[in-house]
């Protein structure tokens, strides 16, 4: 099974984002898309989207993009600007871009948009990349 194939099943299994309503739109090598329209129960209390619902699911597209090279990768670090409120039923969009990957860190660019475009939130999240478990060698 391919790398791709195999994240796209991972995330299938994933209660969290799926709980939420976050749904997988496109992935590619180093690259994900991702969207869930805000619910009430997302709001904070000025009636407008929570941080962490909208960090969410930033994080879950660098999550997608992040592990798309078969390598597990978890985040080190992830810092956010919120731009715009975003209001209950709008449907938003997280994009995750890689900018920089070696053998052991990637550095993404993450989007938030409505889906109309208009900026919500950037962020830049660096995670740490896992070499792949190896089979050990059988000795004869």
């Amino acid at each position: 099974m391919d790398s791709l194939q195999a994240v796209k099943e991972r995330y299938a299994a994933d209660t969290f984002p799926r709980s939420l309503g976050i749904e997988l739109l496109e992935l590619a090598p180093g690259y994900a898309r991702v969207a869930m329209t805000l619910t009430e129960n997302m709001a904070n209390f000025h009636g407008i989207g929570h941080g962490g619902a909208i960090f969410t699911l930033a994080d879950t597209a660098l999550g997608l993009a992040s592990n798309s090279h078969g390598d597990p990768a978890v985040a080190l670090s992830v810092t956010i600007n919120y731009l715009s409120p975003a209001r209950v039923g709008t449907k938003l969009v997280a994009t995750a871009e890689e900018e920089h990957l070696t053998r052991r860190t990637g550095v993404y660019r993450l989007t938030v948009t409505t889906s109309t475009g208009e900026n919500i939130a950037l962020a830049r999240g660096t995670v740490y990349r896992q070499a792949k478990k190896r089979v050990p060698e059988q000795s004869s």
